[in-house]
């Protein structure tokens, strides 16, 4: 299937948490004539190059969509446009629209217009409370119990459609939580886990909505980008799986995570008072087993608990003493 390689790139959501990350990597890697920009809010980031075309796109607008493609040529995507999950419960109408909508129209899109390859990421939010906790499989039960989630779902199975009925090259997978100096919290509920590190550095406190016994998959961003590229740029021929890749780095609690952030911050003090996210927390696996990324393309993890908290303190830690936190 792979009969050519990408060369001008589209990311749809650029300014989220994760395409704020991604756009940097994928500017160095194909070049800032190459990679074009898009995303509902206005104006790009200090740390990304002005140099770069940037559109303003509500992924509901198929035909505005389809003119960007036209006008910058566009071979491949990266739909990274979504309400996540807590964002998605006060809003549920509108994560519908913008999650399933959205998707319809960039694989339709890409359909008609022959596009190379199409990354539109998952999440563990398609597990829910059936679903088994420990060591979750690849291929198990997929009934969630949130918006967010039941849109990750339908999306998996929408792209696989495309995949086996179109012959449109469509990858996924689910991500854990993800944490991440680069941008602010987008409304997760794994949030609590970046906002933990701003709170600490910043005012040494922080009270956590999710129980100190809340467990999650979580992942550091260097981590959630290499998965990324390394997905999109793996053999097709290899993969068994396409839209829905299990993927994880680490397992940690709330409360561990408190207590490895006061090892570093001595004075950190936390509380915790779990608010409506923590039933959607408690709906998720606590572990997920990535053994069919590992086996199809090579997925592994670079960082620990340890390693990504010292990593984000330093960096935190530096931001702030420039005035920049």
């Amino acid at each position: 299937m792979a009969k050519k390689e990408m060369k001008k790139i589209l990311i749809t959501g650029a300014l989220g948490q994760i395409g704020t990350a991604l756009l940097p990597v994928l500017i160095k890697k194909h070049g800032a004539a190459n990679v074009v920009a898009s995303d509902i809010k206005t104006g790009l980031p200090e740390n990304i190059s002005s140099a770069i075309h940037y559109e303003n796109l509500d992924v509901r607008d198929a035909t505005k969509l389809a003119e960007i493609i036209r006008q910058h040529q566009i071979d491949t995507i990266y739909h990274l446009a979504a309400i996540l999950s807590a964002s998605g419960e006060k809003n549920p109408q509108l994560a519908w629209e913008v999650n399933l909508r959205g998707t319809y129209n960039v694989l339709e899109v890409a359909r008609e217009m022959d596009i190379f390859r199409v990354f539109v990421p998952s999440s563990i939010a398609v597990f829910g409370p059936d679903t088994p906790k420990e060591n979750t499989p690849q291929d198990t039960i997929l009934r969630p119990r949130t918006m967010y989630g039941l849109t990750k779902v339908a999306g998996e199975l929408l792209g696989e459609y495309y995949v086996h009925r179109y012959g449109l090259d469509v990858r996924g997978c689910r991500y854990p939580g993800i944490i991440s100096y680069e941008a602010p919290p987008g409304g997760g509920t794994t949030d609590y886990a970046v906002e933990i590190f701003y709170e600490a550095v910043k005012h040494r406190q922080y009270t956590c909505f999710v129980s100190a016994e809340t467990r999650l998959p979580m992942m550091y961003m260097p981590d959630c980008l290499k998965a990324t590229i390394q997905l999109m740029e793996a053999d097709f021929s290899r993969l068994k799986h396409h839209t829905g890749f299990n993927i994880s780095a680490m397992s940690f609690s709330a409360g561990e995570l408190a207590t490895e952030i006061k090892k570093h911050l001595p004075d950190f003090k936390y509380s915790f008072q779990p608010d409506y996210r923590q039933k959607i927390a408690e709906s998720w696996p606590s572990s997920i087993d990535d053994s069919a990324a590992r086996e199809e393309w090579g997925w592994e993890p670079d960082y620990d608990l340890a390693a990504m908290t010292n990593d984000m303190i330093k960096v935190l830690t530096q931001r702030q003493q420039q005035g920049l936190l």
